[in-house]
């Protein structure tokens, strides 16, 4: 089971990425949660404690083992296309709850997009989460889609879009749903999170499409509660896990959803 899950910073895409993960450690399946997000805390809402997440490097600034993989050097424009990573998650991942956790980190890019050797080992790292790990793997990424490439794509049982009651979110949904056509994704999911009332409700199901929403996550301040003591949401609030739990069993039920 491959699963994406993306939207913008603050809608709970985290919280719902990582309350996934623990969900299938609790059936005892291997489960590799990477974190390809700049403002990484997939950690924190998996169990971590604060210390470990410290001493976390993201891969992409690992400057040697960058230019160790990549044959990258400064003032050499030549790089290795496909540098070995199949180690990476079993050397450089820590495991917390039965998840283990692989911080990718991201790589910053201009206007015209960026081919540097950064950007190609951690494609290269999630081609291979994708394509030839066994684990079930869940990817917590940022709204964009720079690092699949088309044949990563076809390795996605699922792509999934955490949205908030609100026409920018809603945008968001569109953005990504586009960029996912682009790589030959024909289907994408969407959560719709932090839903008050009836209105909310209405208003989600007014602009998603009935057979692209998986489900949807009431507020609840027990999400809060948790990040301000620092514990996983799925330790501390048995209504967001079951909410979750049910979007899981929709997933499974088709995982070429």
């Amino acid at each position: 089971m491959k699963i994406a899950v993306t939207g913008k910073g603050g809608v709970g895409k985290t919280t719902f990425a990582a309350t996934l993960a623990r969900l299938y450690a609790a059936e005892g399946r291997p489960v590799l949660a990477a974190d390809v997000d700049p403002d990484a805390n997939l950690g924190l809402a998996l169990g971590f404690d604060e210390e470990t997440l410290d001493s976390i490097v993201p891969i992409s600034k690992m400057r040697k083992l960058v230019e160790e993989r990549t044959g990258a050097t400064a003032g050499n424009q030549f790089y290795h296309l496909n540098p070995k990573v199949d180690d990476i998650p079993d050397k450089y991942g820590k495991v917390c709850n039965g998840v283990r956790l692989l911080v990718l980190g991201t790589v910053e890019t201009g206007g015209g997009g960026c081919v540097c050797p950064e950007h190609v080992m951690l494609k290269r790292i999630i081609n291979n989460l994708v394509l030839r790990r066994e684990d079930v793997v869940i990817l917590d990424m940022e709204a964009g889609l720079e690092h699949l490439g088309r044949g990563t794509t076809e390795g996605v049982d699922a792509f999934i879009v955490v949205i908030e009651p609100g026409a920018r979110s809603v945008q968001t949904y569109k953005n990504v749903k586009r960029l996912a056509g682009d790589l030959g994704v024909a289907q994408v999911k969407v959560v719709a999170n932090k839903v008050r009332n009836t209105e909310d409700e209405e208003f989600i199901r007014s602009r998603i499409p009935a057979e692209d929403l998986l489900g949807i996550l009431h507020y609840n301040t027990e999400v809060i509660d948790a990040d301000r003591q620092g514990k996983s949401p799925y330790d501390f609030s048995e209504t967001v896990t079951a909410e979750i739990t049910k979007i899981k069993e929709k997933i499974d039920q088709n995982s070429n959803l």
